[in-house]
């Protein structure tokens, strides 16, 4: 069993039967008084953030997660396959795991999967994906102004904000924690 003072950022624990990633967690001393630390939780499959306090020293059960290196391969009806990198085990994560993930991911794209008792938890995607624009209203000459955009429709199949001077089949570079567009990218 561990204790309250092993918490690290994205250690794993299990309360009350449920999987909480720390997003963060700071160690609190008053003057008067003891110790306590203060965590922000958010739930690995339900995606709630909660802030939770524990007594300094308080045991608690960490989840053994493992993180992989996967390969994207293609998706099959409401799964995804994914091909180990290390020994080529295929596994299929559900629709439902990989949530708002796959409107940034192309086959044989590199992803982290975090696994628990072997289900997968949830995907680790790059901070930026470079797509290409499959279709976007044509831009016009003098579309330079700052802050205008208009919809873009990526080759995923999600839909992004743009300036109003892209064109299709042009590639930008997106965020995959937010979907901004974060800028053209010269082949």
């Amino acid at each position: 069993m561990a204790t309250t003072n092993d918490i690290k950022n994205g250690s794993v624990l299990s309360l009350d039967g449920q999987l909480w990633s720390v997003i963060e967690f700071q160690h609190v001393k008053p003057g008067k008084g003891g110790a306590f630390v203060r965590t922000k939780l958010k739930n690995v499959t339900s995606g709630k953030v909660v802030d939770k306090t524990f007594n300094a020293g308080t045991k608690i059960d960490f989840a053994v997660v493992d993180r992989r290196d996967y390969q994207y391969l293609y998706q099959d009806g409401d799964g995804f396959v994914f091909m180990d990198l290390t020994d080529y085990d295929q596994i299929t994560v559900p629709s439902e795991t990989v949530g708002d993930a796959k409107n940034f991911m192309l086959e044989n794209q590199n992803v982290t999967i975090a696994m628990h008792e072997g289900v997968a938890l949830y995907l680790d995607l790059p901070a930026s994906v470079v797509l290409e624009v499959t279709y976007t209203e044509p831009g016009l000459q003098g579309d330079r102004s700052t802050g205008g955009t208009k919809p873009a429709t990526l080759e995923t199949g999600y839909e992004i904000q743009v300036p109003l001077f892209l064109d299709a089949n042009t590639k930008v570079k997106v965020d995959t924690r937010t979907g901004d567009y974060l800028g053209r990218v010269n082949d």
